[in-house]
């Protein structure tokens, strides 16, 4: 980033870190790597200091003014998610030691050396993972843990449809179903996604970019049946095609839109088959529910990575320097899994 050395150069008073501003709304070339003051914990909180941030299409949205952070985050830092070690405690702070390696999310502000996060949304980083591993962690999975089991009720020998399989959202939910004994339904409009989806254990792939309807895919892999869950991570312009595959009492839970967020829903289809739809964020939920969650998800989910069934995935790690070059990578579509962005030198 030329020209941005200079702007880091800019006195502060007190200790100061690296951060990734929004300079205004815009493209890519709207961030800039600069300068800002370390950030200090309250009671209960512990500072990090981060190895790695996570990059997801919320901070794509918050860069063009699309997307607000969480109320006290900073309005021109995203960053949802990160990876590093404790080096500051605050008041107070039990659960937490000097020196303990977590990752987590946050409301925004993770594109920054030094975040500030409660102890209890913290989540210790499973044992034999890097740091950049650990970061690809926290948004993908603790999202499609929540919407597939705590919102949907997957159980084991049923079928979920999981849109958009090759993000990084989608490989984390095609893992976790698997690990609890469903059988995985991915599309994707590409075809080498869908091909690596397999790769990764998906059970079967269906180009949704092929000139016909989706659903045709979806039916031919399950002779003709419905599907019991629907993750639904692409929004609007698959609304009909989704009420279409639902089987008697399926569950279609809406994360992401990027295909729209307005369309038409058949009531008396979803009546007739009396199944469900509803919508989740984590970003939006108040601090006890995401503590609540981080340490469910620490008692259930992490030992699955130690015991390797799960594995993060992971598409790039970038300097941070590089920033808009990721954000470009991800509006254009291209990787599979996270992309991560490094602060510092790698420890794996």
């Amino acid at each position: 980033m030329k020209g941005d050395r200079d702007r880091r150069r800019e006195g502060h008073q007190g200790e100061s870190m690296g951060v990734v501003e929004i300079v205004e709304p815009g493209g890519p070339d709207v961030l800039l790597l600069t300068e800002g003051a370390r950030p200090v914990p309250g009671p209960g909180e512990v500072r990090v200091r981060v190895q790695v941030s996570g990059v997801n299409r919320a901070d794509l949205l918050q860069r063009r003014g699309r997307y607000p952070p969480s109320p006290g985050s900073p309005e021109n830092v995203p960053g949802l998610e990160f990876s590093g070690e404790v080096d500051q405690l605050g008041a107070g702070c039990r659960l937490r030691a000097l020196g303990d390696r977590v990752m987590g999310i946050v409301g925004g502000g993770g594109y920054a050396e030094w975040v500030v996060a409660s102890e209890r949304e913290t989540i210790r980083v499973p044992d034999g993972l890097t740091s950049e591993e650990a970061g690809a962690i926290p948004e993908v999975f603790i999202t499609a843990w929540d919407a597939l089991f705590l919102q949907a009720n997957l159980r084991a020998g049923e079928t979920v449809l999981i849109h958009a399989a090759g993000s990084g959202v989608g490989t984390a939910a095609l893992q976790l179903a698997r690990a609890a004994g469903a059988m995985t339904v991915g599309t994707s409009r590409s075809p080498d996604k869908v091909n690596r989806a397999v790769d990764l254990g998906l059970d079967h792939g269906v180009l949704a970019d092929s000139g016909r309807d989706w659903t045709e895919g979806v039916r031919e892999c399950l002779d003709g049946r419905g599907v019991d869950v629907v993750l639904d991570l692409v929004g609007a312009s698959y609304l009909e095609g989704n009420q279409a595959i639902l089987a008697e009492g399926g569950r279609w839970v809406v994360v992401g839109v990027p295909g729209g967020a307005r369309g038409e829903v058949d009531l008396g289809r979803l009546m007739a088959k009396r199944a469900s739809i509803r919508g989740t964020v984590l970003r939006a939920r108040p601090p006890e529910e995401k503590a609540v969650l981080a340490r469910a998800f620490e008692r259930v989910v992490v030992p699955l990575f130690e015991a390797g069934r799960l594995r993060p995935v992971i598409d790039r790690v970038l300097p941070v320097a590089s920033v808009r070059e990721a954000h470009r990578e991800m509006e254009e579509n291209r990787s599979f899994g996270k992309l991560l962005l490094q602060w510092g030198e790698s420890d794996g």
